[in-house]
């Protein structure tokens, strides 16, 4: 679920409480004058100028209804069917809300919701008071979409037993004593009651009212005053902090993405998909538990000034979820702009005396203020790589890989301009407003760079202006893209102040809308939203391709098409092509190194995909045991020294067996390796005199 506040942990209460009509009467909690009024202004601005065009009806009011329950409860481990039940009256009529801005529904569901949290909690601190057997054989299921709320009490206080003997069970494997663990995790559902008490009319309304904007798109929300000064400190701390992008899920703080040059990529120990539940600072010993806070309040204790350390307690996506937390250390700092900044690196292949130079672009940028000032030496990504195109020209390369992997987006121009180093002057992107109007954003330079045999390398991570980039050279035919189907971003989205749309002024601001408002096209007419850019050659990858990116979003907008603006004549043919994907099949089949990361990879897969832990000690350690044993006898293979920021193994050569000399230790990344060597051997097919790909290839 996307775009929303977790609302967890409440009041201490003793005894089961029925779902009653009066429920709301007796909490404190109301929709005020705002809310109604921001109401009436998204409600009003959606439905006029949203990109996806729809109507508040009954088909929205079940979607919507979903989603409100779900960022409730993502776990469905709160709510009884029965409650659901009672709510199903729902279902038809927040459409006539909305148009009425009555918030009703929104907040007796959620005085219904606070009382079933606040009986989980006390259940669980009850149980802190028994003995576990851990020799029992007995799992506790991971909740998933497919289950539905449990009927009856006694399923749920199952179900929230095995959940604190989980819970339990996680730090006796980090060598916890019990008393120090009764005290974590007393202190951690105390905490989830405490944290409700803070819960404010704004963040009811907040959760709803996104119920109702992530029907429309998954990028569109609601962010309210308060919300969205911490939405600035969040992005804030992607440039000074640890350099990571924060979310929550369920009642963890997940690593989103983490930002290229900054202190936790240049560190290596932090990666995508990581669990943070433990939070203290350089001079502390004592580990704050942050399980079940909220985003803003975790963000709070990671932020700190320049140059001070901050220990960040995680669960690594790469060892699954039964393992024991692991401690690591970051030092605050900002992220600098030469961090982020193009760089190149060059392959030597040492059988065939024949190298590839790579550029590696973490982000599109543009120093702004320099370029505002009149510096004519102003940094951008664009005059950055123009410059390491004109040093590796002097180094007689064989061919070229742009490495894109892991870069997020940044400036459309600096996107636009940078395609344009590699093709002549023409149109790159089209992007289609709310209104239908359609604007072409053009490379006007004449002339090329860099005319060589090109290869872009892509991953999941890829988005926004990555994906403008490699979907016009391969629409050009100018380029082979090579790796993982990209992030599928192709929408664009503005920022709106509610209180300037605010005719009839209230006391107190309204807060933000985001919203989408455009969707980006290729020149050939398609779109790069949801499907993303499909290489030429497709690595297989450690995740679902269905459950990364735009795919795996709620309600993301769909693929679509319009007319194509060029046709530009291909360089390489399809038979071309072909040839490469053999080569590239038959060279990696017989690579151990490779294979080996594929049986990573599958290892990566079977952990995202499990449904059950075990509460048995000893089959978990020994479950344990074996798959890090089977984990370190590929990384013997491979050479494996750390991670990547997915979490997956960062890859290096045995030394003992050189297989390329490389500047910066480039020869560590073997999917660089491979896409170098398929950049070679598009070289083989490239007529350097007539600057041109021969027709056919052999």
């Amino acid at each position: 679920m996307q775009n929303k506040i977790l609302l967890v942990g409440l009041i201490w209460i003793h005894i089961f409480i029925p779902y009653t009509a009066g429920a709301l009467e007796d909490s404190k909690l109301s929709p005020s004058i705002e809310h109604m009024r921001s109401t009436d202004i998204i409600t009003d601005f959606l439905s006029r100028y949203h990109y996806r065009k729809f109507s508040i009806d009954d088909e929205l009011s079940a979607a919507m209804f979903e989603l409100y329950i779900e960022s409730l409860d993502p776990s469905k481990s709160y709510f009884l069917a029965s409650d659901i039940d009672q709510f199903s009256r729902y279902i038809l009529n927040l459409d006539d809300a909305l148009k009425l801005n009555n918030l009703t529904p929104a907040f007796e569901i959620f005085a219904v919701y606070q009382q079933r949290v606040q009986e989980r909690m006390q259940f669980a601190l009850e149980q802190l008071e028994h003995d576990f057997d851990f020799s029992i054989d007995e799992d506790y299921q991971l909740r998933d979409e497919d289950v539905y709320f449990l009927a009856t009490l006694t399923e749920q206080n199952d179900l929230w037993r095995k959940r604190v003997k989980n819970d339990v069970l996680s730090l006796r494997l980090a060598d916890k004593p019990f008393e120090e663990i009764k005290s974590t995790l007393s202190r951690r559902y105390q905490n989830v009651l405490k944290r409700t008490l803070q819960l404010d009319n704004n963040d009811i309304f907040q959760t709803y009212i996104n119920s109702f904007a992530g029907t429309i798109d998954p990028h569109t929300s609601y962010l309210s005053p308060r919300t969205y000064d911490n939405f600035e400190i969040r992005m804030s701390l992607s440039l000074e902090g640890i350099g990571a992008i924060l979310k929550s899920d369920g009642d963890y703080t997940v690593i989103e993405r983490i930002v290229s040059g900054g202190p936790a990529d240049l560190a290596g120990q932090l990666h995508a998909k990581d669990k943070i539940v433990g939070i203290a600072q350089q001079n502390e010993d004592e580990f704050t538990d942050v399980i079940g806070w909220r985003l803003d309040e975790v963000v709070e204790l990671i932020r700190g000034p320049k140059d001070t350390r901050v220990k960040l307690r995680i669960l690594p996506t790469s060892k699954g979820n039964d393992v024991a937390p692991e401690d690591i250390e970051i030092v605050r700092n900002k992220i600098r702009l030469e961090e982020q900044a193009a760089k190149k690196n060059i392959i030597t292949f040492e059988d065939s005396d024949h190298k590839a130079g790579v550029i590696t672009i973490p982000t599109f940028y543009m120093d702004f203020n320099a370029y505002q000032s009149g510096d004519k030496n102003y940094r951008s990504t664009t005059r950055d790589v123009e410059q390491l195109l004109a040093e590796l020209a002097t180094q007689d390369i064989d061919s070229l890989v742009l490495d894109l992997r892991s870069n997020g987006g940044g400036s459309l121009l600096e996107a636009t301009q940078l395609a344009g180093l590699f093709i002549d002057k023409g149109p790159v992107v089209q992007v289609r407003d709310s209104s239908g109007h359609i604007e072409v954003h053009r490379d006007k330079d004449s002339g090329i760079s860099y005319q060589g045999p090109l290869v872009v390398l892509v991953d999941r991570f890829s988005a926004s202006a990555s994906e403008i980039v490699s979907s016009a050279l391969q629409d050009y035919g100018r380029a082979v893209v090579v790796g993982e189907t990209t992030f599928g971003k192709g929408s664009v989205q503005q920022l709106i102040d509610l209180d300037r749309l605010n005719r009839k002024q209230t006391d107190n601001q309204l807060g933000q809308l985001k919203a989408t408002i455009a969707q980006y096209f290729r020149v050939n007419g398609e779109s790069t939203q949801h499907r993303g850019v499909v290489p030429d050659i497709l690595f297989e990858s450690s995740y679902d391709r269905d459950k990364y990116g735009e795919r795996g979003l709620d309600n993301a907008l769909p693929w679509t098409k319009i007319s194509a603006i060029h046709k530009p004549r291909s360089f390489i043919s399809s038979k071309t092509v072909d040839n490469l994907l053999q080569r590239h099949i038959v060279r990696t089949e017989y690579d151990e190194k490779y294979q080996a990361l594929l049986d990573l990879y599958a290892m990566n897969n079977d952990l995202q995909n499990q449904t059950s832990l075990s509460l048995n000690q000893t089959k978990r350690e020994l479950a344990f045991a074996e798959r890090d044993e089977k984990r370190k006898a590929l990384a013997k293979i491979i050479g494996i020294e750390t991670q990547d920021e997915d979490g997956n193994p960062e890859l290096a050569i045995n030394p003992e067996e050189p297989i390329v000399s490389a500047d910066d230790d480039i020869s560590k990344d073997i999917l660089l390796l491979e896409a170098a060597h398929i950049s070679l051997d598009l070289g083989m097919v490239w007529d350097a005199k007539n600057q041109r790909f021969f027709a056919d290839a052999n």
